[in-house]
């Protein structure tokens, strides 16, 4: 009988870190190829077997997953929570919701309440805080107890994960086309600070549908708003400055703030300037005029998140399948903000 193994003994045989053994288990980019297959050859040989608090833990199901996301009032973060729970329950568990409400410390509060014992894993869309701060060590250390994580929507690089994106970047130079393609060439967009991800991919897919185009990249028709603050006055002054004839905006808010703001200057929607927004909220639906609008499909990603983290949570496989980042397709939705 081949003796028991830890990760310790397989560093010392191999002269590698008990770092990078962990991390050749999880299959983490981090790593060579070489060394990966050398420590995976070598633990399937004397059939390691994980042996830790976090093992033990993950041993204890709780059956409740832990969400954490910023804000339960925007549409889209509640329709990802209807399918992470829809998704849940059918596999019977239960989920735990927390609102980080944009900020660093009540994430890192959440998670740790959550983590003691509450939850097997967490689905989290980064709050606003976490991002400008770009500050992950909360998700490290988690990790690093064996508890799975599945970011979804705002994700980040440093944090190795299961994750569920959208195409941002190229439904955002869709919805550009499609502006220039109605004959609009003086394109808008109203976005948000650069330290969202999700804004700097749109942001990146607007320049690219301009550039393709060959149409000149105008700095003055780029306006970036803080996040969660009246920004009437500045859109105003905008649109007032600037010869516009089509705004794309990153979030359902601006768009409609948008609208109001062109109308109250006395430009017709869409004749004069046309307007696409993120997001097909309830909003979008009873605005005049209805808001053409790019459907996130947020139960889908919801349901997906779900997915992957339950099956990261049942499996029983040794070595860990490698981490997978899922892409959802958004839609562009064409209403009568837009000239079609």
């Amino acid at each position: 009988m081949k003796p028991k193994i830890t990760l310790k003994d397989i560093a010392r045989e191999l002269d590698v870190s008990i770092s990078t053994v962990s991390k050749a288990l999880k299959n983490s980019k981090e790593i060579s190829k070489d060394t990966k297959d050398r420590i995976k050859a070598f633990a399937k040989f004397y059939n390691y077997r994980p042996n830790n608090i976090a093992l033990s833990l993950k041993n204890k199901k709780t059956k409740n997953i832990g969400v954490v996301i910023p804000d339960i009032v925007h549409h889209f973060f509640t329709t990802v929570f209807r399918g992470i729970e829809m998704y849940a329950n059918k596999m019977g568990y239960n989920v735990i919701v927390c609102i980080s409400d944009e900020s660093f410390d009540k994430e890192v509060i959440n998670m740790e309440m959550l983590a003691n014992g509450s939850i097997d894993g967490f689905i989290l869309s980064l709050s606003a805080e976490t991002q400008r701060r770009n500050d992950f060590t909360h998700l490290k250390e988690l990790l690093d107890q064996g508890i799975p994580i599945v970011l979804f929507d705002r994700v980040t690089e440093e944090i190795e994960c299961d994750k569920v994106i959208l195409n941002d970047a190229e439904i955002a130079s869709e919805a550009v086309n499609h502006f220039i393609k109605s004959g609009c060439r003086k394109i808008a967009l109203i976005t948000t600070e650069n330290y969202f991800n999700v804004s700097e991919s749109r942001k990146d897919g607007y320049a690219e549908a301009l550039r393709s185009n060959n149409i000149e990249i105008d700095q003055n028709l780029i306006l970036t708003l803080p996040h969660e603050i009246d920004n009437t006055d500045v859109m105003t002054k905008f649109f007032k400055e600037n010869s516009i004839d089509a705004v794309l905006c990153v979030n359902e808010i601006f768009a409609i703030q948008s609208m109001s703001v062109i109308q109250h200057l006395g430009f017709n929607v869409p004749s004069d300037i046309s307007i696409i927004g993120f997001t097909d909220g309830i909003l979008s639906r009873y605005s005049s005029p209805k808001l053409s609008t790019i459907a996130q499909h947020g139960q889908e990603m919801g349901e997906l998140a779900a997915k992957l983290l339950i099956n990261r949570m049942e499996s029983v496989e040794v070595i860990e399948e490698p981490f997978k980042t899922e892409i959802i397709n958004a839609t562009l939705i064409k209403r009568g903000s837009s000239i079609n």
